[in-house]
């Protein structure tokens, strides 16, 4: 029964790996093609604030799928290592995602300071 609880959170933890590598990768597609056409266009900040907070969404998206995943691996009679290695990984992680929010917020701040100023 242990064996068959293993194999599941494993098939688990891939899934949820695949719905990170996806995130990640329709953000890339997504952001590239919205930043080439702006880009293009010599566009201002303003056109170019929705591109990178659709992007940064996706990334967000994605590291928080990775988290997941590393958190079901575990899950199942973990080792003192196994505990380690999560809890260095959350930490990255959970820093990267909190960096990544506070610029996402501060660009929304920002937008919404202008569209009041204009």
């Amino acid at each position: 029964m242990v064996e068959f609880a293993h194999m599941i959170a494993e098939y688990v933890a891939l899934m949820v790996n695949i719905l990170a590598i996806l995130a990640i990768a329709i953000g890339s597609i997504q952001g590239a093609i919205g930043l080439a056409g702006l880009l293009f266009f010599r566009a201002s900040e303003d056109q170019l604030r929705p591109v990178w907070l659709s992007f940064g969404r996706w990334l967000v998206a994605g590291l928080t799928f990775q988290l997941a995943a590393d958190i079901v691996e575990t899950t199942l009679a973990p080792t003192w290592d196994d505990i380690g290695k999560l809890a260095a990984i959350a930490a990255i992680r959970t820093f990267l995602n909190f960096f990544l929010d506070r610029d996402m917020e501060t660009l929304r701040e920002r937008g919404k300071k202008e569209r009041e100023e204009a």
